[in-house]
């Protein structure tokens, strides 16, 4: 990491929190710390110059960002998401890409482009949707349907990508996650990875924990880290606001307290189950065993709970902070907006309780996603 730590990143993201609402992006000194403490490549392979430290600590690392500014939280995460694909590429390629462990990657992975193989490149057309910081990306991936019947995830240079001013939203507006486009943009094959067919080519951890659940775990962090937001402003808030018609102070009102007390608690079982199932499959694949599907469906569980209890836990704040709660320059309002975002992720969004119920019925399911 760089002379920045996670916790001046988180502060740097706190302190420009309603800049990045206003910017529909994230400021350049908010990039510019994350950058710095390495809070961009979290999941990059320690032979890349990444940390080597797993899951664990990018759940951590995010939710403490988060806890700043929630479209901060959420762009690390998928950036240091991003920057685990480096296993699949070849070693000189994934050097070159990742040149610093400071460098930013983010796109999409849903093959929403097409792409004609010609030689030893492809060209790509296709536009993309959710391209969350993808404005401050040096490299942007984006998956494509390929006329060799391949699935292929494109790394793109910064240059070759059009943005569109699409980001116009009620939740997480500092995250950009505008579209994005290529129009017969070139791609080394190289550059590109097979869906499914291309295995990692380095012996680390991480290449032996699934992407899909990194994802899920980067964008859970995030709700962690928005909902422990929301209860430290009602805490902050509680201590010196006399509620109308009331001689108490918030923090006094029993109703208050005991409400408080109950979300304190989901927030905290939340985070506990995700911590412990992530732990263990880590674990795992650090004593070089795969991480099976038992586990997989753990994390994912984990994963989807933390998302939803956090709409919760930072709901309940927003009720007990009573009228204050409502108004634009309410911190607390962010974080309902910002919460209710995260579910709508495909990664931990409520139905993807459907597919995990399956397994844990005993039913037939397609785990390849999980």
């Amino acid at each position: 990491m760089g002379s920045s730590t996670i916790e001046h990143a988180a502060k740097v993201a706190r302190d420009n929190a309603v800049e990045a609402e206003r910017l529909r992006r994230l400021p350049e000194a908010t990039v510019d710390a994350l950058a710095d403490a390495g809070a961009l490549t979290l999941c990059l392979p320690a032979s890349y110059g990444g940390t080597g430290l797993g899951p664990l600590a990018m759940i951590d690392a995010v939710a403490e960002i988060a806890a700043g500014d929630a479209s901060a939280g959420w762009c690390a995460g998928i950036a240091s998401v991003t920057s685990s694909l480096a296993i699949f590429l070849d070693s000189a390629v994934a050097a070159s890409v990742f040149d610093t462990p400071s460098v930013a990657s983010g796109g999409v992975f849903a093959p929403n482009g097409r792409g004609v193989v010609e030689g030893d490149s492809v060209r790509v057309t296709g536009r993309w949707q959710w391209g969350s910081g993808t404005q401050h990306c040096a490299w942007i991936v984006g998956g494509a349907m390929c006329d060799d019947g391949t699935q292929r995830i494109c790394f793109f240079r910064s240059d070759d990508v059009d943005f569109h001013d699409t980001w116009h939203v009620g939740g997480m507006r500092g995250t950009g996650s505008l579209d994005f486009s290529v129009d017969g943009v070139t791609v080394p094959l190289d550059h590109t990875i097979r869906v499914g067919v291309d295995q990692p080519t380095v012996d680390d951890p991480v290449a032996r924990f699934p992407n899909f659940t990194l994802l899920a775990l980067g964008i859970a962090a995030t709700g962690i880290g928005n909902a422990r937001r929301a209860l430290d402003e009602l805490r902050d808030l509680a201590v010196g606001k006399t509620p109308q018609f009331s001689s108490k102070t918030l923090a006094q009102s029993g109703f208050a307290q005991t409400e408080f007390a109950r979300a304190e608690a989901r927030w905290r079982a939340a985070r506990a189950l995700l911590r412990t199932e992530v732990g263990a499959a880590w674990d795992a694949a650090v004593a070089g065993r795969p991480v099976d599907v038992d586990a997989r469906v753990a994390m994912r569980l984990a994963a989807a709970h933390a998302a939803s209890e956090c709409v919760g836990v930072a709901t309940a704040a927003y009720e007990l902070a009573g009228g204050s709660a409502v108004y634009d320059t309410s911190t607390l309002g962010r974080c309902v907006r910002d919460a209710h975002v995260v579910t709508q992720h495909i990664m931990v969004a409520p139905k993807l309780n459907e597919t995990l119920g399956k397994h844990l019925l005993g039913a037939e399911f397609d785990a390849r996603m999980i």
